[in-house]
């Protein structure tokens, strides 16, 4: 359906939105809606890692450390963007 839209249909549609939310929070809202796209990526990737260092280490733990290890948790409160990362991630570095 969205592929048969032509150009003057997608004009109008972006102009009613834009009559709907209004110039000055569209920006905001495109700035949160990338950094939520951001941020699922981000845990997605975690979770992938998770998943793959958590299978050799089912077959054969050799090291106590294995078994205790927390589970990983995200310290930020709901839209909050500043502070959501994965804790105790060294690889997640903050980008300016």
């Amino acid at each position: 359906m969205i592929g048969n839209l032509k150009p003057l249909e997608i004009v109008l549609i972006l102009a009613v939105i834009l009559l709907l939310f209004g110039a000055k929070k569209l920006p905001d809202m495109a700035r949160s809606l990338g950094k939520s796209a951001r941020i699922l990526k981000s845990e997605a990737k975690a979770m992938k890692k998770d998943d793959e260092a958590a299978s050799p280490a089912d077959a054969a733990p050799t090291a106590p450390e294995q078994q205790t290890q927390a589970p990983r948790t995200i310290k930020a409160a709901p839209g909050d963007v500043t502070t959501a990362r994965p804790v105790n991630d060294p690889s997640h570095t903050t980008q300016s």
